[in-house]
């Protein structure tokens, strides 16, 4: 699988191409919106194609998409969630190690990762 760091330095050679549309999970909603509006559907679509990328869907489907790590994948976490999974220890270095290798390309800047929420 790999480092999660060489995976998006990986993809940041591409960010400018006009077939790739590097989205943040925050984004997922603008876009499927944005894509409603650009292919004419009828309510049946609509609703298939929600059902088909809801949260619950992708989980469920994980083991049959993305293999044995499917549940691992797919973790419904929420806003300071990381707080349930890591100590803060663990947070400081996961937000160092992104901005000594991601920081300074586009596509770190564009997903706006900080692990950490000083809330």
């Amino acid at each position: 699988w790999g480092s999660y760091f060489n995976y998006l330095s990986e993809w940041n050679k591409y960010i400018d191409n006009e077939n790739v549309m590097p989205i943040g999970f925050e984004d997922v909603k603008e876009v499927s919106l944005a894509l409603f509006q650009m292919f004419p559907l009828n309510e049946e679509e609509i609703h298939a194609v929600v059902q088909r990328s809801s949260f619950q869907s992708m989980k469920k489907n994980s083991k049959e998409t993305h293999g044995a790590f499917g549940d691992v994948l797919f973790h419904k976490g929420g806003v300071s969630d990381w707080r349930n999974l890591f100590a803060e220890k663990h947070n400081l270095e996961m937000d160092k190690m992104y901005k000594e290798h991601l920081g300074g390309i586009p596509l770190g800047k564009r997903l706006k990762y900080n692990v950490c929420c000083k809330a």
